[in-house]
């Protein structure tokens, strides 16, 4: 069975309330001590009973605490936390390392642009070449890929633009007028009078 919920008010009674205190006091101290040693942080804590005793704890020296707690006052800032000797070396370890992993990395890339090639062997110019035959085939792949999606796309533009274009089943044939006189005979005037002379233009159908 579990405990009962615990008002949280003031305890009127004396000695319950200095037994609750002494209680609540060695939790709280403990739960900093935990806090100090899990987390590897700097843990103060200062009670004053209300009969105006004073109880502390602290998990390194007390007057150092206060003292950053006094300058962070002061200068609204974060403390600043001096690193460990072993944690400084590892971080300095580390900075190198990633310093020499970029200018080998610049290094290269002089190299693939055709730099800096001064003091390589064959055997690593044999590498580089690699290197840059295998990039400009994957260049002209993605390439080719491009120019294939390109012109699906400018096929569908042009079927589009067709659907908004008259469709026409007729054309303009050209004329051609073959003059083939039916006798050698000299026509006059009365040999005109039924003809048509009209022009007529138009379309052609087939």
């Amino acid at each position: 069975m579990g405990r009962g919920k615990i008002e949280i008010e003031k305890i009127e009674n004396k000695n319950a309330r200095q037994v609750t205190f002494s209680k609540r006091r060695a939790g709280l101290f403990k739960k900093a001590h935990e806090l100090a040693v899990l987390c590897e942080a700097d843990v103060a804590v200062i009670i004053f009973s209300c009969t105006g005793k004073m109880f502390e704890f602290s998990s390194t020296d007390m007057k150092t605490i206060l003292e950053r707690y006094n300058k962070c006052l002061e200068s609204k800032q974060s403390p600043v936390v001096q690193p460990k000797p072993e944690n400084q070396k590892q971080e300095s370890d580390e900075n190198e390392f990633l310093k020499q992993e970029i200018e080998r990395l610049k290094l290269k890339q002089r190299q693939l642009l055709g730099k800096d090639l001064i003091g390589m062997d064959l055997q690593e110019l044999h590498e580089v070449e690699r290197q840059l035959q295998e990039g400009l085939l994957c260049v002209k792949t993605r390439k080719g890929e491009r120019l294939m999606d390109d012109n699906v796309i400018w096929r569908k533009q042009v079927e589009h633009f067709k659907l908004f274009l008259p469709s026409t089943n007729y054309y303009l044939a050209p004329h051609s007028i073959d003059y083939l006189p039916e006798t050698t005979r000299n026509l006059g005037p009365e040999d005109y009078k039924d003809s048509d002379t009209s022009l007529l233009l138009g379309y052609f159908f087939p």
